[in-house]
């Protein structure tokens, strides 16, 4: 596994595993078979109604708390809500910190929801703090107003929206671009793209391989999701062969520049 620094010197991996839309006892499984697949860092958040269930898979697996690095966001709309809330995530978890906590929107009382995080930072609720969905001029506003730079900033970011402006300028504030949707959720027939396709063929992995290897490779951290054992462990191996100039070259020429989602 490699991992990117943070900018207080938390490390954290460059590839993790997704829970977003699976709940329950299917939340719980599959994050015990990413973890059994050699997982090392998990996403939740409030809103996907599933952190109880990773809690309990990651309890259940037997493996060091220090070993598995989670990243939790916050649902809220002020200051007071998003501080009880950061104390529930907690208690859903079962553990007394989280890795990375996230302002999982830039919505309702912005400085307020990010402040609270600033507060769980420095009482050790959280390794490192920071936001989500925060593009353009939103995200400047926050570095301007706020005393803890925001460690990471995770968009939507694939292969069809490469956001380097957007990593440049998150860079230049000594924040890290993390991609949530690195394999589109699948649409966009990402899996079919000719493109990727002669390359994932020209070094013998997979489709999901290239477009995952693609954004690691410049130093963004994904969180793809499977339900599939085998496809977990593909996902997950990404750092036995590097793309060269020209492929990251054509891969570039496939930026739409735009979100498929229609959200942020």
């Amino acid at each position: 596994m490699e991992f990117v620094t943070l900018n207080n010197g938390v490390q954290m991996p460059l590839v993790g595993y997704g829970t977003y839309n699976v709940a329950g006892a299917t939340a719980e499984r599959h994050v015990t078979m990413a973890l059994e697949a050699g997982y090392r860092a998990i996403d939740t958040a409030q809103c996907y109604h599933n952190e109880k269930n990773v809690g309990k898979a990651i309890a259940k697996s037997g493996i060091s708390r220090d070993q598995v690095f989670i990243t939790a966001k916050t649902w809220t709309v002020d200051y007071a809500s998003t501080k009880r809330s950061i104390d529930q995530t907690l208690r859903n978890l079962g553990t007394d910190y989280v890795d990375l906590l996230l302002v999982h929107e830039p919505a309702g009382d912005i400085g307020g929801n990010y402040t609270a995080l600033e507060d769980a930072y420095r009482e050790g609720k959280a390794r490192a703090i920071g936001v989500s969905n925060f593009i353009g001029k939103v995200f400047q506003q926050l570095v301007n107003c706020c005393t803890v730079i925001p460690a990471v900033n995770q968009v939507e970011t694939h292969v069809y929206r490469q956001q380097h402006d957007m990593q440049t300028l998150c860079a230049s504030k000594g924040t890290v671009l993390a991609s949530w949707s690195p394999l589109c959720s699948g649409e966009h027939d990402i899996f079919k793209d000719p493109a990727l396709k002669k390359i994932a063929a020209a070094h013998g992995v997979s489709v999901a391989q290239v477009a995952l290897r693609a954004l690691v490779q410049r130093g963004i951290p994904v969180v793809p999701k499977s339900k599939n054992a085998k496809r977990m462990r593909q996902n997950l191996d990404v750092f036995g062969f590097a793309l060269t100039d020209d492929e990251m070259a054509r891969i570039a020429t496939l930026d739409e520049r735009r979100s498929l989602f229609n959200w942020y």
